[in-house]
């Protein structure tokens, strides 16, 4: 406990901008990735992999949390992780890796909705307005100029973003009365099951060649190590140690690093409308993920009890 009060703060808002970088870049590592091996596949194969890691080093974690109710959290995580992660890599197939970093980034601007419609708490003013700047942000990136359609693969992208946002409710929830590490394990566990199974009941079988080429494994220990289990380590970790509001900014920059990874690493070509729509959708998931709490301040500023407080607390400072 020592040495952990002895670490600067910035060093765990570090962590949490280093694992937006990692996942920035593993869209395009799964673009890349995709074309080798069927989308229900290589999330199969990511998903198992990850979760034999992350049993081996959690392995304590799993002797309290096997038993059925665990497992059925487990399983009901895994079938909404499946399904964001294989929408979303089938979107990749007919997208930019940056327009689907962004697009589905829009889960953050969903999920008070999802929850409303859950029976929870109804939106607030911000996320009436983070919803507008989304949708038009949206219509810059994704509608065609001629057909004013949206692409198959830019769909796809915006349909596992409802999916990722059933999937933060979901942990929410289920986190609460379970270990959440052993929890992980099953999530990857199960879902990699269902990706295999999946995948080569319906998919192609992958060409051998291809699947032990080194740009190939290198791509898949990248998707393994480090966009799965060493980036789960640096968002819980920096996420315990982080104000809520500020740590979900900074995560927020994991749209911004998959447009910059692509334009480097795959020459994505940014007209000025969709450069405008980035913009727009960014600063509605920043408004969804900030508004509630700049209202809440304002509120209780507001409010005379909040302002004695206030004052006494500058007070005491000055003594």
């Amino acid at each position: 406990m020592g040495s952990t009060r002895n670490i600067p703060p910035i060093v765990y808002k570090l962590m949490l901008v280093a694992a937006t970088v990692i996942w920035g870049f593993a869209f395009v590592v799964m673009k890349d990735s995709v074309d080798v091996l069927a989308p229900a596949q290589l999330i199969g194969v990511r998903f198992t992999l990850t979760a034999l890691l992350m049993a081996a080093v959690f392995h304590k974690h799993l002797k309290g949390a096997l038993n059925r109710e665990c497992l059925k959290a487990g399983f009901v995580l895994a079938l909404v992780t499946f399904l964001a992660f294989w929408v979303q890599t089938i979107g990749l197939t007919d997208t930019s890796a940056g327009k689907n970093a962004f697009l589905t980034a829009t889960y953050c601007v969903i999920v008070p909705f999802m929850m409303w419609a859950l029976g929870q708490n109804r939106p607030t003013v911000a996320n009436l307005g983070a919803a507008v700047l989304c949708i038009v942000g949206i219509g810059c990136v994704s509608l065609s100029a001629e057909t004013l359609s949206v692409g198959f693969g830019d769909a796809m992208t915006l349909l596992c973003a409802f999916f990722f946002a059933a999937q933060i409710i979901a942990i929410s929830r289920y986190s609460k009365r379970h270990d959440v590490l052993a929890l992980t394990v099953y999530q990857f566990l199960f879902g990699g099951l269902m990706g295999l199974a999946l995948g080569f009941a319906t998919e192609p079988a992958p060409a051998l060649s291809a699947v032990t080429s080194p740009d190939f494994l290198l791509n898949l220990a990248y998707l393994v190590v480090f966009a799965s289990a060493l980036c789960y380590v640096l968002q819980n970790v920096g996420l315990a140690h982080v104000p809520p509001a500020q740590g979900s900014l900074l995560l927020c920059l994991e749209s911004v690093f998959g447009v910059v990874a692509s334009v480097l690493l795959q020459g994505e070509l940014l007209t000025a409308r969709m450069v405008f729509g980035f913009g727009l959708i960014f600063c509605a998931v920043v408004l969804s993920e900030l508004g509630p709490q700049i209202a809440a301040k304002l509120g209780r500023r507001r409010s005379p009890d909040a302002t004695t407080a206030l004052d006494d607390e500058a007070d005491t400072a000055s003594a």
